[in-house]
């Protein structure tokens, strides 16, 4: 049985903690180092999640930043997010799959139903008025 395995990103998490907060810091710094990449490049590469990524920039961001490449890449078994929930009820872990989107709940359309008749109020008494034909 061969495992999956996944894995999260945390490049601009590490970033953040050495005062790093615009993609823009990055730039120059990998310029230094002989990368020369353009800045939607960048960005994508602090915004996004890689799927390929150059061994040279690697190195390049873990010289940078002065960590170890297990800061920057964390393992995730079997491709998907699980996380242990405990269930307000019966206080268990319950093993939730989070790798879906939630579907929005579906509304109820409920048949138009015709306002109730008003009912007029009576009309309030008035006094006869004298005949004034003569």
């Amino acid at each position: 049985m061969t495992a999956e395995l996944d894995y999260r990103w945390h490049l601009r998490k590490v970033m953040a903690g050495r005062g790093m907060h615009a993609t823009s810091d990055l730039r120059p710094l990998l310029a230094e180092r002989g990368l020369k990449l353009s800045q939607s490049q960048v960005y994508r590469l602090v915004a996004e999640r890689p799927v390929r990524l150059n061994l040279q920039v690697l190195m390049a961001l873990l010289d940078i930043l002065g960590c170890a490449i297990d800061d920057l890449i964390e393992p995730v078994p079997n491709g998907r997010d699980r996380r242990v929930v405990l269930t307000k009820a019966s206080g268990r872990a319950d093993a939730r799959d989070r790798s879906r989107p939630k579907r929005p709940k579906r509304a109820r359309v409920l048949p138009r139903q015709e306002p109730a008749p008003r009912s007029e109020p009576a009309p309030a008494h008035r006094p006869a008025e004298p005949d004034v034909s003569g």
